[in-house]
């Protein structure tokens, strides 16, 4: 423990839309800050079906809490009704540092801020946000323009008055026109690499293909939708079927945001219900499910859709498959491939054009994967190792 880090410590993590078992929040943020016994934990977000009820958070009773902010649809006026739940909680709990996981709650955190003294907060910067509402076409005309430009000027002003500013990805860090004004020391990369849970024992080796005569079980996991190439996941799959000796089958796991699409991937699994599986969908899907499923599987899909809110960002899945060994087809992201071969991982697959399952096939039985382990490097640790001497700079 830090000789100047005080005797009592209270932080709170908010969001709106990440559940409060967000596993950057909660599993990483959250469980870096538990590692110091003086440490009090407030985590905030939208309610979770599982909350809080996980082993080891029950073993930090009472220094960890969770508290639901935001219930029902992202478009109802319970968005606006948990600003009143925010403003509140930084009422009650008087933190001595907030940590912002959302950009609609940098106004209320700047008001907080400047009502009080000594009153300090990290801007945690999971997206580029302003980026994501330009391109991703789900506002129309003025309203995607103003969207856009009011999130960029107030994600500045939040910036200037941080205590430090926390970025996902590197590639913020020159993508955001904004953070070039701010020293060094005040901006900090700490990406979403996987961070086991307490008593989890990681795998010594990778995951192997399985044996002739057995399905090839693929996986799709985290957010569902079109960009993120869950149309493609399935195309390959029904190709690879019917090479794969023994076939193949694919498993949709994680949360779908947009009604029309879920619909259409529901009528698609119920006809094809022998090989084709959907886990959540409607609902978040809690981590460790993710997990589990993980290690049932023999592939890992990163079918993305080439995109500028994407291309330059490595997914969080990319670690979670790195640390189990788990063998991927990627998407031939630049980025992504360089991790890819660095490990001896996976492959690259052209999910926009038919592929020629039986070539893959082939390549699949020829290659080693993870030749030299599984790379610690995928791992939070460092991740968390950074955290804290961010804090510590600040305390």
């Amino acid at each position: 423990m830090s000789a100047s880090f005080p005797s009592s410590f209270v932080v709170l993590l908010a969001s709106v839309l990440k559940p409060v078992d967000d596993t950057r929040m909660l599993g990483k943020f959250a469980h870096t800050l538990l590692e110091r016994p003086t440490s009090q934990v407030f985590v905030a977000g939208r309610s979770s079906f599982d909350g809080l009820e996980h082993d080891w958070v029950q073993n930090y009773f009472p220094r960890l809490a969770a508290h639901g902010i935001f219930w029902g649809s992202r478009l109802s006026m319970a968005r606006l009704r948990a600003q009143g739940h925010y403003w509140r909680l930084l009422r009650v709990l008087k933190p001595d540092l907030v940590i912002v996981h959302a950009p609609e709650l940098l106004p209320l955190t700047l008001l907080w801020q400047a009502l009080g003294t000594g009153r300090k907060f990290l801007y945690d910067i999971r997206e580029n946000y302003a980026l994501n509402v330009s391109t991703q076409h789900v506002y129309q005309g003025l309203t995607r323009r103003w969207l856009a430009a009011g999130l960029r000027w107030v994600e500045g002003v939040a910036a200037r008055r941080a205590a430090g500013v926390i970025l996902a990805e590197e590639s913020y860090a020159v993508e955001l026109p904004f953070l070039a004004e701010l020293l060094p020391g005040r901006v900090q990369v700490l990406e979403n690499k996987y961070q086991p849970q307490p008593g989890e024992a990681l795998r010594r080796q990778p995951l192997p293909l399985p044996p002739p005569g057995e399905p090839l079980r693929l996986l799709y996991s985290g957010t569902i939708s079109e960009l993120n190439g869950v149309w493609e996941a399935i195309a390959l799959t029904q190709e690879l079927r019917q090479a794969w000796p023994g076939g193949a089958q694919l498993t949709i796991i994680g949360f779908c945001q947009q009604p029309a699409l879920l619909r259409q991937l529901q009528g698609k699994v119920m006809a094809n219900a022998d090989w084709l599986t959907l886990r959540g969908g409607r609902m978040p899907v809690s981590h460790a499910e993710i997990v589990n499923e993980i290690g049932r599987s023999h592939l890992g899909l990163l079918p993305y859709r080439p995109h500028p809110s994407t291309e330059r960002c490595r997914p969080t899945k990319l670690f979670e498959y790195l640390a189990h060994g788990l063998p991927v087809l990627s998407t031939p992201n630049p980025l992504w491939l360089e991790e890819l071969q660095k490990h001896g991982a996976g492959l690259p697959v052209d999910f926009s054009q038919p592929t020629d399952a039986a070539a893959l096939v082939a390549r699949l039985k020829a290659a080693n994967f993870y030749p030299n382990g599984i790379p610690a490097e995928a791992l939070w640790a460092g991740e968390g190792k950074k955290l804290w001497l961010l804090l510590d700079s600040l305390v």
